[in-house]
């Protein structure tokens, strides 16, 4: 048996969290089309009778604007030393940006192998995909280069073949049927967000996050509370809705989801705060997990 860790990095909106769930066959990241989704570092399991590969979801790269973008650069950056093999996911649909360029330049500071992937080639003719490898080839002696379709699954199947290549391990770090090391309350406030993210305008998501306060399970009902802080009364008026209507459609869509990850009925309320310029407060920062100081090297 042969075991590893890998870390998915890449600029935001490129498809990290869907390849995750893709590899692993189970939804334990969220997605949206909005740069800055995942907050968190989240692990994803993929077991077979030969391998346990452990999937190191990180935050998007990008240009940080607050205290908070501070220090999720700094948890995706940390992902690049300590793991066995590094998946460098681009949009291959994009062509290469400035901030592909920066988070490569970053990989001389690795001894970790780098697989790059070509994520959303289903966008792409074949000549495209061509010029995509070669130009990229350009930049980085990258061990090995996969194009695929994380939201298709096109050649998803190849890519796990290969990392299974770099995996020398030879343990089992968790139990065969672990499928996350992420708990129920942070996946129900994950899911919560996402549906707050795909119901609301462009300016708002970055100024919401989510935090499980109650979870009861009792034999065929699951009794669940998640309170969303937001930074300003005007965008706790927004996450309402009129009459609640947001509101109500969010937490219809959440609980689904919740449902489908339990295997149980889902009683959820839904509660908005309003924590004035909570992304720039180190004491909320700590208080909801982000914290800096474990990020410094």
């Amino acid at each position: 048996m042969k075991s590893g860790f890998v870390s998915l990095i890449g600029r935001p909106n490129v498809g990290k969290s869907t390849l995750l769930n893709t590899l692993i066959n189970q939804k334990i990241a969220i997605t949206s089309n909005k740069p800055q989704t995942t907050r968190n570092i989240i692990q994803g399991i993929y077991n077979d009778d030969g391998y346990q590969i452990v999937f190191v979801d990180t935050p998007g790269i990008h240009k940080p604007l607050n205290k908070l973008g501070k220090v999720l650069n700094k948890e995706a950056q940390s992902l690049t030393k300590d793991v066995d093999l590094v998946l460098f996911v681009v949009d291959a649909s994009e062509g290469i940006g400035a901030g592909d360029k920066k988070i490569i330049s970053s990989f001389n500071e690795t001894n970790s192998p780098v697989i790059l992937v070509l994520n959303k080639v289903d966008r792409m003719n074949e000549e495209q995909i061509i010029k995509a490898i070669n130009d990229y080839k350009d930049l980085y002696n990258f061990a090995e280069i996969v194009p695929i379709s994380a939201l298709s699954k096109s050649n998803v199947d190849r890519l796990i073949k290969v990392i299974k290549k770099y995996m020398t391990d030879d343990m089992r770090y968790f139990d065969d049927d672990m499928i996350t090391t992420s708990t129920l309350n942070f996946l129900v406030s994950e899911f919560v967000r996402e549906k707050i993210f795909r119901m609301t305008e462009e300016e708002i998501p970055h100024s919401i996050t989510c935090i499980t306060s109650k979870y009861e399970e009792k034999k065929n009902i699951a009794n669940i509370t998640v309170d969303i802080i937001v930074d300003r009364d005007s965008i706790k008026k927004i996450v309402i809705g009129k009459q609640g209507s947001l509101l109500k459609a969010v937490g219809i869509e959440a609980r689904k989801d919740i449902e489908n990850l339990i295997d149980k009925k889902v009683y959820l309320e839904l509660y908005v705060k309003t924590i004035k310029n909570w992304r720039d407060k180190e004491k909320y920062l700590n208080e909801l997990g982000f914290n800096e100081k474990d990020y410094i090297s």
